[in-house]
């Protein structure tokens, strides 16, 4: 397997940013999404023509959210004003400001917390029962208003009782699927960081509450701002599922290869609906985590042409999110964990 320094000697081409790309992608993603929400907004309620929108408005939405993705990836100050944006565009108003992202993900990366229980990202579900693993997509239904909740209810009770603020920080900030995952207190940079996108999404979160009981706001917003947000969840989640194997039981340290062999290539071109922004590519991006979601595809291509048939690389593939999932749903619960 290449490590990540014959790839940047071998492929130099593949880790050059194209700022002016993400921004035009950004801005795309947010004309689209929130033009197709305004659309159904114009429509009649819950009419045929509204729900198309709502549709057209929930992949616009889809694809500028997982820039979050990016964002925990970019060196600080690669990219001036991007993550801002995108706070403003996305975070704060669908409630998933970066903070919840933009640190715990790099956990997810290290390849002494990769599979473990220190990572927010990764749970054995290899080992879990089918019932057990369409069940985990349920919660994505209710999450939108949990975060309502967890920004302009929790949020400033928080700053009162240093107790809940803890508990908070700790098991409500954080986008994971790692039930056991406790998450550090912010500190330094971080620290401020957190106390402004905190504020923001708060403001956003009580905004929307006193507007809709004082009737500036109507309710056929809400309607569809929960549908849009627990659409845009669940569909992450599934593509999530669809991301690695989940086949580390033990929750040891994993080698390279393993960590490889874990994640997930989708070959199909649909699947850029369900995972945009470069995560088809998600075995190549644990390979390689600094090259940019715009040159993925074509750093995979390469590979696929320059590798050995039996190069672990090929093996981490699935045609589609379904596959990936077929697979999971039939693993043998008995075998043995990954090493």
């Amino acid at each position: 397997m290449l490590s990540p320094t014959e790839l940047r000697r071998r492929y130099p081409e593949a880790y050059e940013m194209r700022p002016a790309l993400y921004w035009l992608d950004l801005v795309l993603s947010a004309v689209v999404g929130w033009g197709a929400f305004g659309a159904a907004l114009a429509s009649p309620a819950w009419s045929l023509s509204a729900l198309a929108f709502l549709v057209l408005a929930i992949l616009g939405l889809y694809r500028g959210v997982l820039f979050i993705h990016e964002i925990a990836h970019l060196r600080r100050g690669a990219i001036p004003g991007f993550e801002s944006a995108w706070n403003v565009l996305f975070g704060i108003p669908l409630q998933v400001p970066s903070l919840m992202y933009v640190g715990p993900h790099m956990e997810h990366h290290r390849a002494t917390t990769y599979g473990t229980g220190e990572d927010p990202e990764y749970a054995p579900m290899a080992s879990w029962s089918p019932l057990q693993i369409w069940l985990s997509i349920l919660p994505m239904l209710a999450v939108p208003g949990l975060l309502v909740i967890r920004w302009g209810v929790v949020g400033p009770l928080a700053a009162v009782f240093p107790p809940l603020r803890r508990w908070a920080v700790g098991k409500a900030s954080t986008l994971a699927i790692n039930a056991s995952y406790t998450r550090k207190a912010p500190t330094g940079r971080d620290a401020r960081r957190w106390l402004w996108l905190e504020l923001g999404a708060g403001a956003a979160s009580v905004a929307l509450l006193v507007g809709l009981a004082t009737g500036v706001i109507p309710w056929i917003v809400l309607g569809y701002w929960y549908v849009a947000g627990a659409a845009i969840l669940t569909i992450n989640h599934f593509r999530t599922l669809a991301a690695h194997r989940y086949e580390n039981y033990a929750g040891g340290v994993m080698t390279g290869t393993s960590q490889l062999l874990d994640s997930v290539n989708l070959s199909s071109p649909w699947t850029i609906l369900i995972a945009p922004v470069g995560l088809r590519y998600h075995a190549l991006h644990h390979m390689a985590p600094a090259i940019p979601y715009h040159q993925l595809g074509r750093l995979h291509r390469k590979l696929i042409a320059d590798l050995p048939d039996d190069s672990p690389y090929r093996q981490a593939e699935a045609a589609s999110p379904v596959d990936a999932m077929a697979r999971l749903l039939r693993r043998d619960k008995d075998s043995s964990a990954i090493a």
